[in-house]
Formats: C-alpha cells, sequence, structure tokens
C-alpha cells in the first residue's frame, strides 16, 4: 500500500480559473504560463486545461518541445528566449516564440542561417525597472531597429515585466513609473504590446494591453493585493494525507529535532504522512494551519523528511487515520505559504515526485 500523502489536481478549477483571468481582460489574448510544469500542475494537464488560453509560456526550451509532442498547437512562447546556438533550429522545427533580452540573442540570430521562409514571431523585452532580464529603455529603440531588419523576423512584440503591481505605490519603484518608462520607449514602434502578469490582470485591468500573461493565478494562488477567494479563484491543487500515529504527551514534554516545541499542558498531537522530502517547507514554524477532519489546527515542531506532527487536543474523535489537508481545498496554499514566510508559487512548484497525484475533473 502506498504513503496516504496525494495530491489531486482539479481540471476544472484550472479552467475556471483561465476563465477569470481572461474575463479580467476581455479585449486582450491569454498567454497562459506553464513554467515548472505548470507551476508543479503537471503540462499535460495544462494542455487539456488551458484549451482556450491563446497560447502557452513557459521557460523550457525542451517542455516547449513536450508541449507540441502533447498537441498543443496554438502559439507557444519561451519567455526567457533561446540559450544558445543549439536551440535555434528547435525554434524553427516546433515554430516556437520567444523573447530577445539581449544583444546576444540578437547577434545569434543575425549569425544563424535559416532555412528559406523562416520567420519568427519575438517578444522584445524591456528592462524597465526590474533589473532582471531585457534592454534598458534607453537601449530598447536600437534593440528593436536592428530585429526589424532581419528577414527571419515577422512582428515584434513589446514586452516587460512589472515588478510590483500588487504593490502600485511601492516608494523604490511604482508600478506607474514602470508604465510611463514603458510608454515613452516604445512610442511609434509598431507591434503588440504584453505587461500584464497576474498581479497586474487581477489589480490593474486598464493595462490588459495586447496579451495578458496570467501565471499563478491560473492555479488557484495570488501574488497579493487580495485572497483568491476574493477574486474568486479556485484551488487546482490539493495536498492531503493521513495521521499515521498518536501521541500523548505532558506538560515539558518537547517535540520533534531540535525540542523546538515544549508542551505546556497535557495534549493530544498526530503524526503525519507528509514531509519536507514530499515538498513541505521545512522551515514552517508552530502553528502553521493544517485540517484534521474538516477541523482547522496547526503543527507543532520541527517538520522532518518524512513526517510533520499537528496538534490534536481539540479534535477528540481524531486519530489514525484521519484526513488531513496540508494546503487544497479547505485550506488556501497562501495562508499555508505566509505562515512559512514564503509564497504559494513555492509551495506549488516544490511538490515532490514520490508524492502520488491524482487528477479530478
Amino acid at each position: 500500500m502506498p504513503r496516504p500523502i496525494v495530491a489531486t489536481i482539479d481540471i476544472s478549477a484550472l479552467q475556471h480559473n483561465l476563465a477569470v483571468a481572461k474575463s479580467r481582460a476581455p479585449h486582450a489574448k491569454a498567454w497562459a504560463v506553464v513554467k515548472a510544469q505548470a507551476y508543479g500542475h503537471g503540462l499535460s494537464r495544462a494542455v487539456r486545461a488551458f484549451a482556450d488560453a491563446d497560447g502557452l509560456a513557459l521557460i523550457e526550451v525542451n517542455y516547449a518541445v513536450q508541449l507540441r509532442e502533447l498537441g498543443w498547437k496554438k502559439p507557444i512562447l519561451l519567455l526567457e528566449g533561446f540559450f544558445d546556438a543549439e536551440d535555434i533550429p528547435l525554434l524553427e522545427q516546433h515554430q516556437l516564440q520567444f523573447a530577445v533580452h539581449c544583444n546576444e540573442q540578437i547577434q545569434l540570430l543575425e549569425q544563424a542561417k535559416f532555412k528559406a521562409g523562416t520567420q519568427f514571431d519575438v517578444h522584445l523585452k524591456m528592462n524597465s525597472g526590474m533589473n532582471r532580464l531585457g534592454f534598458k529603455p534607453e537601449a530598447y529603440r536600437a534593440a528593436y531597429e536592428r530585429l526589424q531588419q532581419l528577414s527571419c523576423v515577422r512582428s515584434i512584440t513589446m514586452m516587460t515585466h512589472f515588478a510590483n503591481a500588487d504593490d502600485a505605490s511601492n516608494p523604490d519603484l511604482p508600478l506607474a513609473e514602470q508604465v510611463r518608462r514603458f510608454k515613452a520607449a516604445t512610442e511609434g514602434l509598431a507591434g503588440a504590446c504584453s505587461v500584464s502578469n497576474s498581479a497586474a490582470d487581477l489589480l490593474h485591468t486598464e493595462l490588459a494591453y495586447d496579451w495578458v500573461r496570467p501565471g499563478v493565478m491560473l492555479y488557484g494562488g495570488t501574488p497579493g493585493g487580495g485572497t483568491a477567494k476574493d477574486f474568486g479563484l479556485r484551488p487546482a491543487m490539493t495536498l492531503e494525507s493521513e495521521i499515521i500515529a498518536v501521541q500523548e504527551i505532558g506538560p515539558g514534554d518537547a517535540v520533534g529535532y531540535g525540542s523546538r516545541f515544549v508542551a505546556d499542558k497535557p495534549m493530544k498531537i498526530g503524526i503525519v504522512a507528509c514531509g519536507y522530502a514530499d515538498g513541505y517547507p521545512r522551515h514552517a514554524p508552530n502553528n502553521t494551519p493544517v485540517v484534521v477532519d474538516g477541523v482547522n489546527t496547526g503543527t507543532v515542531g520541527r517538520v522532518s523528511m518524512d513526517m510533520l506532527i499537528v496538534d490534536l487536543t481539540h479534535i477528540p474523535n481524531a486519530g489514525v487515520g484521519s484526513r488531513v489537508v496540508l494546503w487544497g481545498d479547505a485550506l488556501p496554499i497562501d495562508d499555508v505559504a505566509f505562515a512559512a514566510g514564503t509564497i504559494g508559487y513555492e509551495l506549488m512548484c516544490a511538490l515532490a515526485p514520490r508524492v502520488t497525484v491524482r487528477e479530478k475533473n
């Protein structure tokens, strides 16, 4: 019999969340972002769930090829572009769109030998202040013109990425300043524009230009600015397990590695078949939320590789075999992430291969 820990992926929730993303930007097309194996939900499920998306976007070239092998015929966008000259034949073969964010990529396109008639839809990335990828505003137009001269370039979409769409008045980089820089640098240039990530799609619908790029919201998480419930999003991943043992402890008894938790009263605790080797955050503190048999409770002690411990003192009927929801249908993933000092994205992506995955339609 396998360990009782199971992740259930709800296909209908993925479909619902995409519909929410599209409804927030009714005049724009939508890239469904499926990087990191669709945020841990699986590419094959994403292909089915996001059939209504206008395209799929990711960063991994090999996974882009896999999407074609899974039958995806609509556009695919590589958000970081290609990484070296060896990737370019794959771009041709599988008709992949890609970001261009540095002069080195343009140079590789200039030097490449293409089949007659080969043309690409290119997405020129601007560094409007996040300082990761892209051409700075003052260098953007020159990069655009350089691409425009290439016979292999069919179209240029202008794109940038917001650092603080969930915190628009951030004093170090206000959203309005990034928008201003983008508009100033692209004024008069022909082509579509793509700037909205999940946060902008949810909070700044006026920025839904020609394309939006929803990511974490598709999976039932939020980047901030409200809860999933506030935005009408549904959890797409539920991680659950069971109580596999129960202990009764008294005042002064310690729990787990490092004896980080010491009881100050008689307690009933349950041991859950889930640990950091399953993707649960090891750094989760005492009282990270958990639901046992439909009742809210919290963790006690340090998370170990294969187990974590929960307080059952106020759940008298709980015992071996009781259902434990770590996140999902009864417990928002963002609540768990917040308690653990991280974000829902990390928890989704950290789901370990040893966890059994099931689907719900």
